[in-house]
């Protein structure tokens, strides 16, 4: 059985539109790539066509790949996400201890991850440590850098 995927109303929304784009535009560029590179003739020694076909293989997975987030997938709605505990779909506010530091992070499943914008994943060493924690708590996160002592304060 595949592993079940948390996915935000937002991350969803995002996937769906990613796989639509890769059906209706992506596919049909790939195919005209294609097409202009058979026309090209000898295919034994026809870089175009290679590089279409590959981009081809590429688009193909990613949209087998969308399709199968979106089979597994439990959607987190924002209106039932509770401010007593961390969960998925949680936003908090923590200070890391060791680094005198101050961030608010969003707690979202592997997928929709992206430490830029400060979405981290439930299977993050600060995601881990954090889940099922209380504002006031203070736990410690084992990170590549060692252990890092944070204090919970608020979930928003």
């Amino acid at each position: 059985m595949a592993k079940q995927v948390m996915l935000t109303n937002e991350g969803l929304l995002k996937l769906n539109n990613e796989l639509d784009n890769l059906i209706s535009v992506k596919r049909k560029e790939v195919s005209e790539k294609i097409k202009v590179a058979l026309s090209f003739g000898d295919l034994s020694e026809n870089s175009e066509y290679d590089e279409a076909k590959n981009e081809q293989a590429k688009v193909e997975a990613r949209i087998a790949e969308i399709e199968a987030i979106l089979k597994n997938a439990k959607i987190i709605e924002d209106e039932i996400i509770d401010t007593d505990s961390i969960h998925v779909g949680s936003k908090v506010r923590i200070f890391e201890v060791a680094y005198d530091e101050e961030n608010v992070y969003h707690i979202v499943g592997s997928t929709e991850a992206d430490p830029k914008e400060n979405r981290i994943s439930d299977e993050s060493p600060i995601g881990k440590a954090i889940l099922g924690h209380k504002a006031g708590d203070t736990v410690d996160a084992e990170t590549p850098a060692g252990v890092v002592k944070i204090k919970i304060l608020e979930i928003l």
